[in-house]
């Protein structure tokens, strides 16, 4: 057992963000990932850019994301959103991190645009700004030094938040107000569950995209943090929208999609079809820079129409250097697979890649549950409502994650460590052998039917075939969870099947069409 004054789950800009302004106020934090390495999250593997509106009226931002979003954002969030926008920016990756953004030859910062963007406002460094985002501010928080207070744990998996209400070990906790005191974890190198005690937790364990079949994400992206806090008794919502990208990687050996940025769009690059005919002129007076709903529906249909199994984007028609230079790692990824993108069109298809729900959480990240919060895309802030705009997440991740530091730094005090001689230690079950083949073809199972039923184009019978097959998926991966050995994959997929159950239920629930969320055939 272990006492922190913060847990956060999670290791991408949003919970690095909250770890640094807690351990600079010399809080004893405690930041937990599944992976190997802390460098592993979505976050790096972003490659657009961020959001910076230096000298530029809050009304414009506002106005470009209440559009992307089908004026479904929230205004509040909105607000505290495009008020904090520079000023975190500033404090944490100009200032503290040293981000290194492109710039110009005068020495400004470069500025790129990207789809339903009105004005260039996006920091970027080539087409792996994420890397340079992930590795500066982890570098300022644990490499450096400054911060013993800090300790960055790997091979952890989160299994479940502590509740007193459901893990005490009297029955006068069970009428104790609902609020979280820390987490159990799978300790993956010593194969036991420990007790992280905690007066403060932080969620920071991004979304869902991983569970399609088709999607952009790390395969962490698998919803442990949405399982465990819905399970913990906390309020998700607009769980149905899932935003697909339009763009990735073709390739028939994987179906974890590279990226291809809508950076490249921004610059210019053409959406064609099989006979190089541009087609978004059909769809849209933005074209390329529609909102990425529109942009991946269209695709998929020219998909269907033609019978193709993808569309191109080009971008060759532009100088080969200057492609290398701005697309560096788009540029090396496609000719490792056999196209040069300076000489021919990328074969492109969408894929699922943000979820624009999640758990719901105020101005300062603080969920329903007391000393419990939820920063990044674990998070609904409402900034998103029922589609992103391009490169709002990781300052959404940025400004959440401070504004979360910010009162667990002005709260902890006034919190005190819960005994934990009163929670129940971890229960094995009876260490059932652990079946890869079952878990495999669950997973399998899963990812199919998310991506075929719960897609990009949903339909009320194709919503309650899921449900049907959830349902029943859900109640065996539960009794074989209570059973089995504990793994990582099986935490994931037990969490897995309890999201799928969310998005589909948000899903039926919602019977309009709007922003990400298509429904065949709705008013």
């Amino acid at each position: 057992m272990d006492n922190y004054d913060v847990l956060i789950i999670g290791s991408g800009i949003a919970g690095i963000t909250t770890a640094i302004k807690c351990a600079e106020s010399n809080l004893k934090v405690a930041m937990i990932t599944r992976e190997s390495s802390p460098e592993t999250t979505n976050t790096l593997w972003a490659q657009g850019g961020i959001i910076y509106p230096k000298g530029e009226k809050p009304e414009i931002l506002m106005e470009d994301i209440q559009k992307a979003s089908a004026y479904t954002s929230s205004p509040e969030a909105l607000k505290v959103f495009c008020e904090n926008a520079s000023e975190v920016v500033e404090e944490y990756l100009l200032g503290k991190a040293k981000t290194n953004f492109r710039k110009e030859e005068n020495g400004e910062f470069a500025f790129t645009k990207e789809a339903a963007h009105s004005v260039p406002r996006i920091l970027f460094q080539g087409d792996h700004t994420g890397r340079e985002l992930q590795l500066s501010l982890l570098n300022y928080l644990a490499f450096s030094g400054r911060f013993p207070n800090v300790d960055i744990l790997s091979n952890l998996t989160a299994i479940d938040l502590i509740t007193p209400s459901h893990h005490g070990s009297t029955i006068a906790q069970r009428y104790e107000e609902y609020k979280v005191v820390g987490a159990y974890v799978y300790d993956r190198d010593e194969n036991n569950v420990r007790k992280l005690m905690a007066k403060k937790t932080v969620l920071a364990t991004g979304g869902v995209s991983a569970l399609y079949l088709h999607h952009s994400n790390s395969k962490g992206a698998r919803g442990d943090g949405h399982a465990m806090a819905k399970r913990a008794g906390a309020r998700l919502i607009n769980m149905e929208f899932i935003q697909f990208h339009p763009t990735t990687f073709f390739n028939r050996s994987s179906h974890k999609r590279f990226l291809i940025t809508e950076a490249l769009r921004g610059e210019g690059g053409k959406l064609i079809d099989f006979k190089g005919n541009q087609f978004m002129k059909l769809y849209h007076p933005d074209r390329e820079l529609a909102p990425r709903d529109v942009v991946a529906r269209a695709i998929q249909n020219e998909m269907i129409d033609s019978g193709h199994d993808c569309v191109y984007l080009d971008i060759s028609f532009k100088k080969e250097g200057w492609i290398k230079d701005r697309f560096p790692s788009v540029y090396q990824h496609c000719l490792e697979n056999g196209i040069d993108i300076t000489k021919e069109p990328i074969p492109v298809v969408p894929a699922a890649h943000y979820s624009c729900g999640g758990v719901h959480v105020d101005s300062r990240g603080r969920t329903n549950l007391k000393n419990l919060y939820a920063v990044g895309e674990v998070a609904c802030t409402g900034v998103h409502g029922a589609n992103r705009l391009a490169s709002t997440s990781l300052l959404e991740g940025l400004v959440w994650g401070h504004l979360a530091g910010v009162d667990v730094v002005k709260s902890v005090g006034r919190t005190d460590f819960y005994n934990s001689k009163f929670i129940k230690s971890w229960v094995y079950g009876n260490q059932e052998e652990y079946d890869g083949a079952l878990v495999a073809q669950d997973w399998n199972s899963l990812r199919q039917t998310l991506w075929n039923y719960v897609g990009l184009e949903r339909s009320t019978p194709r919503l309650k075939r899921a449900n049907a097959m959830f349902t029943e998926l859900y109640s065996e991966i539960n009794r074989f969870y209570r059973h089995a050995q504990l793994s990582d994959e099986l935490i994931g997929l037990r969490n897995a099947v309890e999201v799928a159950l969310l998005i589909t239920d948000a899903s039926m629930r919602n019977k309009k069409s709007v922003g990400c969320f298509y429904l065949k055939n709705s008013n």
